[in-house]
């Protein structure tokens, strides 16, 4: 669903938001936030930024495994916040896609178009055991325990349910179609709201 006005609200806007393009887009693990952050950034000629990334990176610098890291960033909320600072430095550049689970939330207000991205369970495990080489059942495994421990460490630290949709301007389910014709869904979206952006500077 599309929903207008894209403005984010009554009251002026920062310059660098009515001239610089900044995109989000959200969803539980499995649905396709990077590879179609990725191709939105290509299609609009803009840089792509993975806030799950930032996070990858920092468990392979402390040398936890991404479960390990979930769980004590559930009792120490410093690790959310250094990537969520690092993810607003990155927006305030502009003209950037952020692919990430909070993304949306925490760029609410620098945000031209916000997307949330979701499949069903069965689809979403699917990949993710192809992604990450593993069995259905250690894929489901795993991304339980991941998800319970995000839920519980997102209204913890934030004071919302990360299944919360009400933020976002575009809910797209990607088992609908292939990746190809999915892209051009979210790839039209943008562009209708980057034109709009043009009119109204």
């Amino acid at each position: 669903m599309l929903e207008l006005p894209l403005d984010g609200g009554p009251g002026p806007r920062p310059r660098f938001h009515r001239l610089l393009m900044i995109v989000t887009v959200s969803g539980p693990h499995g649905t396709g936030k990077s590879t179609y952050a990725a191709r939105l950034a290509q299609a609009l000629g803009i840089r792509h930024v993975s806030a799950g990334s930032l996070f990858r990176r920092i468990a392979k610098e402390r040398r936890l495994s991404l479960e390990e890291l979930g769980e004590r960033a559930l009792e120490d909320p410093s690790i959310d916040k250094l990537v969520d600072e690092r993810t607003i430095a990155e927006a305030n550049k502009g003209n950037v896609v952020v692919d990430g689970q909070l993304a949306g939330w925490i760029l609410k207000e620098r945000t031209d178009l916000r997307i949330y991205l979701k499949a069903p369970e069965q689809v979403r495990l699917e990949r993710i055991a192809k992604r990450d080489k593993l069995t259905l059942q250690d894929a489901r495994l795993q991304t339980e325990q991941r998800e319970s421990v995000q839920r519980e460490r997102y209204l913890r630290h934030y004071s919302f349910q990360v299944e919360d949709r009400s933020i976002y301007q575009l809910v797209l389910d990607t088992s609908l179609g292939t990746i190809e014709d999915t892209a051009k869904v979210l790839i039209s979206a943008a562009v209708m709201v980057r034109k709009a952006k043009k009119h109204k500077a």
